[in-house]
């Protein structure tokens, strides 16, 4: 079934044509790389997976709450539409809920994957082009497996969230090859890393929790070559090149704010808009995600060197700059332990199912040697 007959609001045209401006730049010496960089491209080649393989595919997924998600994290929570909805009204929100957040992964993951590709392009040193050539690599199996899950467990897609959209677009309109990491890892991936991370360790669904965590175990490199590659690049901007840098991270991060409500939920579902939005904002629950969700940002962004008094400002309004202390490092190393202790449990599991069914075939064999 075509993706266009399974979208809950019209997405407009299928093909959204950004313009590109900035050169593709070629490096034609070969030997001086940044050993710490190169580091990071060998991970890169050895932690590639098969999304068709490593994902356990083959789990069910309850279509009226794909996400094990609390009544209490609903924006219609305690309101006076919650009240009149019946059971199945509340799973189908739920299911709705679900296949929103999971699009915006989806095309996110889209974003990340043509901004890989412009890095590679436009990076003037080859280190940079090594790394982000298996970051492509990375985010189309993202892509691939979020699509994978809304086409085959979900069978609901929602379009691109007007916000994210626009900072996609601000992004990869920008000539200048750093913009395209600022943008897409530090801002757009930063806070969809947060949400993933919110609802990997809250789901008790096995198949979101593997997709969840796999993803993330790659993302943690991605964002550790961001850094890496922004801080050596910051160090030699302006003062005014890097307030450029700070008023597109701040009219960003506001964009970002509001980017992951799903007023478009909620419209779905007969609210006017002025409505729903009032819902998102009124809600605790929502209140509390948004705060976590700079928890990958603001780190990443004083760690690069990006944290002017006006940038700091913007945090504070938003009430998010006490984040900037947050150890990125140890969140990082954490998506890859769970990920990697996932797939021990998995085959521990996988290894005593087979072993049980070894002695269940020798019992019975050994029964029908007696008989």
């Amino acid at each position: 079934m075509s993706t266009q007959e399974l979208y809950a609001m019209d997405p407009g045209d299928p093909l959204w044509q950004v313009p590109a401006g900035g050169a593709a730049r070629f490096n034609w010496e070969y030997d001086d790389h940044r050993a710490r960089l190169l580091a990071l491209y060998q991970k890169g080649k050895d932690k590639q997976w098969d999304a068709a393989k490593r994902i356990d595919w083959g789990l069910e997924v309850d279509p009226n709450d794909p996400l094990g998600t609390p009544d209490e994290s609903l924006a219609l929570y305690g309101t006076r539409h919650w009240d009149r909805m019946t059971e199945r009204d509340k799973g189908e929100l739920r299911h709705h809920v679900a296949a929103w957040q999971f699009s915006q992964f989806l095309h996110g993951e889209q974003g990340a994957m043509v901004c890989a590709a412009r890095i590679v392009e436009a990076a003037p040193d080859l280190d940079a082009k090594f790394y982000s050539a298996t970051q492509t690599m990375d985010e189309a199996r993202h892509a691939e497996l979020y699509s994978r899950f809304l086409h085959d467990k979900l069978g609901t897609f929602y379009p691109i969230n007007t916000d994210l959209r626009t900072l996609l677009g601000d992004t990869l309109r920008d000539s200048r090859w750093d913009m395209a990491y600022l943008g897409m890892q530090v801002l757009i991936e930063g806070l969809a890393l947060a949400a993933f991370g919110l609802i990997r360790d809250t789901t008790d669904k096995p198949l979101p929790q593997q997709i969840l965590a796999y993803v993330m175990q790659d993302e943690a490199r991605h964002v550790a070559f961001g850094r890496m590659a922004l801080r050596d690049y910051y160090r030699q901007l302006s003062d005014a090149e890097l307030r450029e840098r700070e008023e597109f991270v701040i009219e960003g991060c506001y964009l970002m704010r509001d980017r992951l409500r799903g007023v478009e939920v909620l419209e779905n579902f007969g609210i006017p808009k002025a409505e729903a939005e009032e819902y998102c904002e009124q809600s605790p629950f929502l209140h509390m995600f948004r705060k976590l969700l700079f928890s990958r940002i603001v780190p990443c962004v004083k760690d690069i060197g990006l944290w002017g008094e006006r940038l700091q400002r913007a945090y504070v309004d938003m009430g998010v700059l006490e984040l900037g202390d947050s150890n990125l490092d140890l969140l990082m190393s954490q998506d890859e332990e769970l990920a990697e202790r996932l797939d021990e449990r998995r085959f521990a599991a996988e290894e005593a199912a087979r072993t049980g069914e070894v002695e269940e075939a020798i019992a019975e064999g050994a029964a029908e040697a007696e008989a």
